[in-house]
Order: structure tokens, then sequence, then C-alpha cells
């Protein structure tokens, strides 16, 4: 018989937290959403919005916040949506019990180089573990906007049942049983998109930012074969799809880290100022590690870390780039 899974739970009630907690529950099934700042939870609970991180979007009268983590014991399965340099901890502090655990953070566990699914691994190894991960913006979620994403899980059955519980006429799950794809192509795009603002804050153009989204995804694919990926899955939704999503669009807060970095302003100043996390900000400097590690050559990458700590300039790291043995495009 197959699973069910009727009382979703969310950790975490930032933007993308909230847009999933809002999918969960529009059936009218109870939703459970948790978060940290108790301000958060009496604006949704008393108005059904989260004025803090989703202002102006509307919440079922089925999603219910709480600060506990306690209660989520109630869940039959959870959307984990905290940062992902916080994820060890989080799972740490959960109430024990097998129930799934759908990871939706994406980086890279600094230190460890571990991707999501293998610190959920380690911290809670009697939950199963699936992922969900693509070209997503929360606010168009929240909204009930078209969208397709992509939902990896080792075990098939489980697999289609969180689907299936999920799935709205407008939220598209696709499945797929490659979890380490879907998290590279998850985590390695937010520093790609970085890239990608740093080309529309300097003003270099359509043209740079066309190549360095292809050049990207060349080193997205590098790095992702080499860890086990297939490579359908690096060129769909949860690889090409959310690169194109997030190097596009000021929407994204990697992309727009990256446009103030273009125009000259400091990393520290831009992510001081930040109430959310730039996961490509945590993530560059552990992706670039990882890759000279396994002696993967991803120059865009090793920019984006330059840049963000200060070792050099836009016009340098570009120069930097520009000037680079010439090679053939598909080595």
């Amino acid at each position: 018989m197959a699973p069910t899974y009727h009382r979703i739970g969310v950790i975490g009630a930032g933007a993308w937290g909230t847009a999933l907690a809002q999918v969960a529950a529009a059936d009218g099934r109870e939703t459970l959403l948790w978060a940290r700042e108790p301000e958060v939870v009496d604006a949704i609970n008393r108005t059904h919005e989260n004025p803090l991180y989703l202002p102006g979007i509307s919440l079922s009268q089925s999603v219910r916040a709480t600060g506990m983590l306690d209660a989520l014991a109630a869940c039959d399965a959870l959307l984990v949506v905290t940062p992902a340099q916080h994820l060890r901890t989080t799972l740490a502090a959960l109430p024990g019990g097998p129930r799934p655990l759908v990871l939706c953070a994406k980086g890279i566990e600094a230190g460890s180089r571990l991707l999501m699914s293998e610190v959920a691994g380690a911290a809670r190894p009697e939950a199963p573990i699936a992922v969900l991960s693509g070209p997503t913006f929360a606010h168009e979620v929240a909204a009930g906007l078209p969208t397709a994403i992509t939902l990896a899980c080792d075990d098939p059955a489980l697999g289609a049942a969180l689907a299936e519980r999920l799935a709205r006429p407008a939220f598209r799950p696709y499945l797929s049983r490659d979890v380490i794809g879907a998290e590279i192509g998850g985590a390695v795009k937010n520093v790609l998109a970085i890239a990608c603002g740093v080309v529309e804050g300097a003003g270099l153009g359509q043209n740079a930012r066309a190549a360095l989204i292809s050049r990207g995804f060349a080193e997205m694919s590098r790095f992702g074969l080499a860890r086990g990926a297939r490579a359908e899955t690096l060129a769909g939704l949860s690889g090409l799809g959310d690169l194109v999503l997030t190097c596009s669009s000021t929407s994204s807060r990697n992309f727009s880290l990256g446009k103030g970095l273009g125009q000259g302003q400091p990393a520290a100043t831009l992510l001081a100022d930040r109430r959310t996390v730039a996961e490509g900000a945590f993530t560059a400097p552990v992706l670039a590690e990882a890759a000279r590690a396994a002696g993967i050559d991803m120059p865009i990458t090793d920019a984006v870390c330059a840049l963000l700590e200060g070792r050099a300039g836009v016009r340098e790291v570009v120069d930097d780039l520009l000037s680079r043995p010439i090679r053939s495009e598909v080595e």
C-alpha cells in the first residue's frame, strides 16, 4: 500500500518556506509552518500573512504557524527550508521519528563539503530523504502562477507519494531518482547567479550574460558529473532551468548580490543588509575548494570567490576570464 502524507510540516518561514506551506495547504489540509521569529508566528496565525518575508500574499486558512519544533512531531512529512549552513543543527533539534524529510535548501555545507542529502543522512539516518529543487521564485509560487519543479528521491514509491501530495494545477513536480544531480544543480546555480548579477551591475551587456550562462552550465556539468550526477538531470529543471531563472532577474537574491558587486559595492556591506540569505555567497568558497580538491576547472566560481573575498575587482576578474587560453568548447 502506498504511503500517504496528510499533514505536512514546513521548517523555515522565509519566503520560500511560506510559499511551500501555501502549496501544501491548498487542498484545505492543515499545514504547520515553523518560524524562528515570534512576530512571524503571530502575524501568520492572526492575519494569515507573512508581512516580513512574503508581504501581500493572503495565506490559506489551513496554514498554521508555530515557534516550537516539537509541534512538528504530529506531521507525516517535513519540508526543510532552513538555510544550508544551519541544516545540521536544525535537524538535530527535531523530534525523533522516521518521517520523510524533503530538503528544499540549496547549498554545500562548509567544512565537510557535504551536499544537503548527505548532511541529513548523517544527522537523521532514520529518516527517508527527498530533494525539491528547480526554477522557482517564492512570490510566484505563493500567488499560484504556473511552476514546474524536480522532486528527487531514491525511493520511487516515496517520491510518487510526496509528488501526489504536493502537486497542484499550477505546481507540477517531475520525479527523479538522481538526488545528487538535483542538489548540485541547485547549489552551483546560486554561485553562477552572482556572476550574472555582476555582469548586469557592471553593464557588460547581454552577450556577456549569455556567454556566462553557457560557460557556467559547463562548470556545473563538469562538477556534477564528477560527483555522480546524471547529465539529463543537470540539463533539466533543477539544473539548467534553475540556472536560467536565477541568472535573469533581480527577484533572485544571488543575482541581486552580484549586481551590487558589479556596481562596486563591498560584499560585506551587501551581505550585512540582507534579512534573507543569498546562499551562493556561502556556497562559492566551499564549491571552489571542492573543485580544486577534485581537479575540476571552475574559473567562474573562482572569480565569484575573488569578488566576495575582496581579492580582486570586477575589471580584474573579467580580464582574467577573457585572457584564459583558447580551448575547445566541449572539453
